[in-house]
């Protein structure tokens, strides 16, 4: 694959579908900028639940809104990881927004059409200010939405069952004791929440590329992912 030329590659999708998996192997291989827009949303969840926002009268958006505008976050690039690390006022808080609390807030963040729009002019910012250079960036409306110029766009999805059990795989390396039925349970509302909210609902793009991966392992997924970017630099060429 030819290194010098760089696109932009959008990952929609649905829940647990593995799109941040897949960003960051592609990353790695292909030495992109990976930017993990659902890291901005866990990272307002967090805020919330350290403001006990979801249990007080901040809850109400007229409230939460202006205290949120003045809130410190930002992306920066890890040179050493080859990945986006997120900062809530200075701390790096990769790690607290994969929380089981922080998951389970996350759409009801990601519904509110004022928090929306702050992070979409954030991401759009920080895209903007790199140049020259290959991203890969995933999120649930990034190819309708926030980056609709982008020279890629995939659609990942799966079964229930399928991103059920990957989620249940995830949890038991942490250490967690969710069952397999609150797990699908919670997957369940999530998609809910995402493809029914007035603001941005998850649809797939017209212009993208559908990957079920059901019943496809992640190397076959990467492999055809790193062809279809392959096949687009191609076409840029001619």
């Amino acid at each position: 694959m030819n290194q010098n030329q760089k696109i932009i590659v959008a990952i929609d999708g649905y829940s647990s579908s593995g799109k941040s998996t897949l960003a960051q192997e592609i990353s790695k291989k292909l030495k992109y900028i990976y930017i993990d827009t659902g890291a901005m949303y866990r990272s307002i969840a967090l805020l919330a639940i350290q403001k006990n926002v979801f249990n007080s009268d901040l809850w109400n958006i007229t409230n939460f809104i202006p205290f949120l505008r003045n809130i410190d976050f930002q992306f920066q690039w890890n040179k050493t990881l080859n990945k986006t690390d997120f900062f809530l006022k200075k701390k790096n808080v990769q790690d607290e927004i994969r929380s089981k609390e922080v998951t389970n807030k996350v759409s009801l963040i990601a519904r509110i059409p004022e928090i929306r729009d702050i992070l979409t002019m954030k991401q759009r910012n920080f895209v903007n200010n790199i140049h020259n250079k290959g991203i890969i960036i995933d999120g649930r409306d990034i190819g309708n939405i926030i980056f609709p110029q982008s020279k890629l766009k995939i659609f990942m999805t799966g079964s229930i069952e399928t991103r059920s059990y990957r989620r249940y795989q995830e949890i038991q390396k942490k250490g967690e004791l969710d069952s397999y039925e609150e797990i699908k349970k919670n997957i369940l509302y999530r998609d809910m929440i995402d493809i029914s909210r007035q603001i941005s609902p998850l649809k797939k793009p017209i212009d993208s590329i559908e990957i079920d991966n059901t019943s496809l392992n992640p190397e076959k997924q990467l492999t055809r992912v790193l062809q279809l970017i392959e096949e687009n630099i191609s076409s840029k060429k001619k």
